[in-house]
């Protein structure tokens, strides 16, 4: 009886895991078969290269964050609550926040990253702009609203600072009310 190949996918998904928790410097074909438990002979199998694992990895990164939230959003009828789902999945969730941070530091050392980081981010700002442009109907402040609520969801990763007797939870729960005009 043959020994049973290790799947595409676990290598794509050991390859995110990695990504997520040290930087895509740590990806590499020998770590992942050594947190896989195998030999690294059955990733040339699937991949040509590191680049080619890399590729796929955005690939299936891309297909989560978007593809698969706005099929889950699109089931809300109210655009506010699509909005609020869609940065729960994506920016909430610890794996997709995880990946989105890990790909937001390598897309600033890699023009191809950036360049589907940026894919992907406009496509999330424009699920904001159709959203929002449902209770507002100035293009401006559209605009506005869409790129407050997306550094709101974004930046909130990033701030330290205290709210003088507030929770975070409470000041950003204040915020997107701001933002979403509830």
């Amino acid at each position: 009886m043959g020994v049973a190949r290790t799947p595409r996918e676990a290598w794509i998904e050991q390859g995110l895991q990695t990504l997520a928790t040290s930087g895509v410097e740590a990806v590499r074909v020998e770590v992942l078969a050594k947190s896989l438990g195998v030999t690294k002979g059955g990733f040339y199998g699937y991949f040509g290269d590191r680049d080619a694992l890399l590729e796929a990895m955005l690939d299936a990164w891309e297909g989560e964050c978007v593809d698969d939230v706005l099929d889950r959003v699109q089931r809300e009828s109210d655009p506010r609550d699509r909005i609020v789902l869609a940065g729960r999945l994506t920016l909430s969730s610890e794996r997709l926040l995880a990946l989105d941070l890990a790909i937001r530091d390598w897309a600033r050392r890699d023009k191809s990253v950036f360049a589907r980081l940026q894919r992907v981010d406009n496509r999330r700002m424009e699920l904001l702009r159709k959203m929002i442009g449902t209770f507002c109907s100035d293009p401006d402040e559209v605009e506005a609203r869409s790129l407050l609520a997306f550094c709101l969801a974004i930046g909130n990763q990033f701030l330290a600072a205290d709210h003088e007797g507030r929770t975070r939870d409470e000041v950003r729960a204040r915020a997107s009310a701001i933002v979403l005009d509830r």
